[in-house]
């Protein structure tokens, strides 16, 4: 029978193993973004089998783990964490996917302007670094490489609060741009989501790692400035 300890390190692992992936992804998805890249986003979308296959085995050895080992403390937080970031990088990996398909069936590239107008680029890149920083954090369990993507989250929130009111305002000079606007937006939402779910397995690192509870904190912060 495996020890608690030889089971930790094979599920680290693969959290480790599942961090790697949906930035290889989120990574490739960019590339073939900005490239129009259609062999590119097709890797992409059949890859997405793999991070699905992983996700259930993390789940389900998560479970397991808990069942043969009765973990208590750290031990415990680190299984329940693990689940919890488990689950938000599929998802990080569901947009990826969605991001890529939009590729697959576009048939005309982004007009660079346009791309450069909703600040796509920088978009990508907040979200890929907030991904690095997780990653390194997750690896080294250092809470205080989790904490910098707060800050970084900012970026993507901005330029999604920003969105709509470019979108309305050059869709009235120019009505023929409304497709891409729309396939735009829609890339912008699913990257302002990424930095949310990559917020929220920094939480679970803090969790584990503290013993500190995060979820809703923010919600608590607005409650009393408005007070």
């Amino acid at each position: 029978m495996i020890s608690l300890d030889q089971h930790k390190e094979a599920l680290n692992q693969a959290g480790l193993e599942m961090l790697q992936l949906c930035h290889k992804q989120l990574g490739n998805a960019r590339e073939a973004f900005f490239n129009h890249d259609s062999e590119l986003a097709e890797e992409v979308v059949h890859t997405e089998n793999r991070v699905n296959a992983l996700d259930l085995r993390i789940d389900r050895d998560c479970e397991r783990f808990i069942a043969l080992h009765n973990p208590v403390a750290s031990d415990l937080r680190f299984a329940l964490a693990l689940r919890k970031i488990n689950f938000d990088l599929e998802r990080v990996g569901d947009h990826a996917y969605g991001i890529s398909r939009y590729i697959v069936e576009l048939d005309t590239p982004i007009d660079k302007k346009l791309l450069e107008m909703m600040q796509l680029e920088e978009m990508f890149d907040a979200a890929l670094s907030m991904l690095e920083d997780i990653t390194d954090s997750y690896e080294e369990v250092d809470t205080k490489m989790a904490r910098k993507v707060f800050k970084k989250d900012k970026t993507l929130n901005k330029i999604n609060m920003q969105s709509f009111g470019i979108i309305s305002e050059e869709v009235q000079k120019d009505p023929k741009l409304i497709n891409q606007f729309l396939l735009l937006f829609s890339v912008i939402k699913k990257l302002e989501r990424i930095g949310d779910l990559i917020t929220n397995i920094a939480e679970e690192i803090i969790f584990y790692s503290e013993a500190e509870v995060m979820k809703h904190r923010k919600k608590k912060k607005v409650r009393r400035s408005e007070d």
